[in-house]
């Protein structure tokens, strides 16, 4: 999260001086400078600004694409049938009364997250996996209120992962009557929750998480909010997307950090 920070930071200092650019020559047009000067500003403005969109494009077009596990989580089989909806990965199973609306991590593939979410499926919790545009949470942060209308669940939970759960706090604290619950993976809250079933899940080996904040969020949680500290679990585990730089090394499976998320989340939400 503190690289994002760092990028975004970037772009928003990008996009000032290009502003500034753009100020500057309309200031020289008023005071009549020199035609050629002037066109010569012109260009340079151009390239810079350029230089800008298809550098922001360049950036926002990589990000990480999940691993064969998570393809093989997608298959669907007489338990959990997963389908495409609309911006969104449905896990279907044996339940018809709990669903979770799930936000990916920056840059990750949302494919990343199925092996966690047919375990919830096939536990009695759907789950739907949001689709974020240019894989960013911060994009769309209310898409899980879109899912509401199509489908007819009792209960209706949000969470998500690093950049993904913080968003999806974000959002539950700002819509404060229509979720039952919040899963927070890897990440913090920022606003101040409304009373619901929150959980909050994070490996011991996590070198990407920023604790200080974690710490600090734990101040916005609602009454009885229960947290997890997977002992030998990492940040990436949470999906299935490889290593994450910063990250530090699990000291046990990514089968096994899943299997205890879905455990713990199932145990705090049911």
């Amino acid at each position: 999260m503190k690289f994002l920070i760092i990028s975004l930071s970037a772009a928003v200092i990008s996009f000032l001086l290009a502003a500034g650019m753009v100020f500057l020559l309309v200031k020289v047009s008023k005071r009549g400078i020199n035609h050629t000067k002037r066109e010569r500003f012109l260009e340079i403005l151009s390239v810079w600004i350029a230089l800008y969109i298809f550098g922001g494009i360049g950036y926002f077009s990589i990000y990480t694409h999940c691993g064969q596990k998570a393809m093989e989580a997608l298959e669907s089989d007489e338990r959990v049938a997963i389908s495409e909806i609309e911006r969104a990965w449905l896990f279907d199973g044996p339940g018809t009364d709990d669903v979770l609306v799930f936000y990916p991590g920056a840059k990750v593939d949302e494919k990343a997250y199925a092996p966690l979410c047919r375990r919830l499926a096939e536990d009695g919790i759907d789950c739907i996996v949001v689709k974020m545009p240019l894989h960013m949470a911060f994009t769309d942060r209310a898409a899980g209120e879109r899912y509401r209308s199509q489908y007819d669940y009792a209960h209706w939970y949000l969470g998500g992962h690093s950049l993904g759960g913080a968003m999806a706090a974000a959002y539950a604290a700002q819509d404060k009557t229509h979720w039952d619950g919040l899963v927070l993976l890897a990440a913090y809250s920022v606003d101040p929750l409304p009373q619901m079933k929150c959980c909050s899940v994070y490996g011991d080996q996590d070198g990407v998480m920023n604790r200080e904040q974690y710490d600090a969020g734990k101040s916005y949680w609602p009454e009885g909010a229960k947290q997890l500290v997977i002992a030998g679990g990492n940040h990436a585990q949470f999906g299935d997307y490889g290593a994450q730089r910063g990250d530090g090394t699990a000291t046990i499976t990514a089968e096994e950090q899943v299997s205890l998320t879905a455990d713990f989340i199932e145990y705090t939400l049911k």
